[in-house]
């Protein structure tokens, strides 16, 4: 795919993968064309909702693998890469270019606290050893270092970082963002925001896990935010708040994963020591899934249904 401006609604993909440790490659690849048949603008593979830090390195890149050979070239594939050290970041970044990956997303994983400078020093060593645009990812609720107004400031003086997606949950901090940066940045936010609101304020879309169970509702939804239809683009965000509600009780991957099974996907269970959706959760994922029509899947048959296997 030719380097194109990444905006709207990116999915970030589970990983389904069978208690052997193989990629269900067959389901991940179904679910990609499906998603992209619902509209959605890019595919992020790795990232929360992909359960990144509990994967092998041979998992990651098959998973990779798959994502793009399903794209084929239809959307962006913006991958990706955590790591607690730059050596093996920029070896990650090097290898998701290699497999055709259209974009980095920048992950820093760390157990030590770390300096601005050396939180700079990751990020900076990532995006000089590729060619691809590369996307900054801040989520303070969950990382050890996480990224400051200054270092973001002087990352994006860096000709291929311009994006960032920021999981927190302060919309002032994402509208300092945009006033420190510029231009020069663009945002993307979190299921953790209400993304309308993260529109108005300026930014160019999201990638969240919710968008791959409802792929359609999230499209109208940007388009709506596109168009500048705020009170349309609101009623419908407050139909699809239930979903955030249920991640924030019982955990983004295992809600994910146990939406998609509720619509025929067999994407298994979380990756262990991660414990799978309670039947509570599975019930308040089924009510949300069933309030806006998205119990199964949207426009096409279920997988399992369908005789898909993995």
């Amino acid at each position: 795919m030719t380097e194109a401006t990444f905006h709207g609604v990116f999915p970030y993909l589970v990983s389904p993968v069978a208690r052997s440790g193989d990629v269900e490659s067959d389901v991940l690849a179904q679910l990609c064309d499906d998603l992209i048949n619902a509209g959605v603008h890019g595919l992020t593979p790795l990232g929360s909702t992909g359960e990144f830090a509990y994967l092998t390195w041979t998992q990651r890149k098959r998973i990779v693998e798959v994502v793009v050979k399903a794209a084929n070239g239809r959307v962006p594939v913006v991958a990706g890469v955590a790591a607690t050290t730059i050596a093996d970041g920029v070896f990650q970044a090097r290898e998701m270019e290699r497999l055709g990956c259209d974009g980095i997303l920048a992950i820093l994983e760390g157990y030590f606290p770390l300096t601005d400078d050396g939180v700079f020093s990751y990020f900076k060593a990532i995006a000089e050893a590729v060619t691809l645009p590369v996307v900054l990812y801040t989520n303070p609720n969950f990382q050890r270092s996480d990224l400051s107004l200054p270092v973001i400031d002087r990352l994006s003086r860096i000709g291929n970082i311009r994006y960032i997606k920021d999981a927190s949950s302060n919309t002032g901090r994402l509208l300092s963002i945009i006033n420190r940066v510029g231009d020069r940045l663009q945002v993307f936010s979190a299921s953790a925001h209400i993304p309308v609101c993260v529109m108005l304020i300026g930014g160019v879309g999201w990638m969240a896990g919710p968008a791959c169970l409802i792929p359609r509702h999230s499209v109208e939804l940007y388009e709506l935010c596109r168009r500048g239809d705020w009170q349309r683009a609101m009623e419908l965000q407050r139909g699809l708040w239930a979903f955030n509600q249920a991640f924030a009780r019982h955990g983004l991957a295992a809600c994910i994963k146990g939406g998609l099974q509720l619509q025929g996907y067999d994407v298994g269970d979380p990756l262990l020591p991660q414990e799978p959706l309670s039947q509570e959760g599975q019930e308040e994922v089924r009510q949300a899934l069933a309030a806006v029509g998205a119990l199964k899947k949207e426009g096409r048959p279920s997988t399992l249904a369908a005789g898909v296997t993995a």
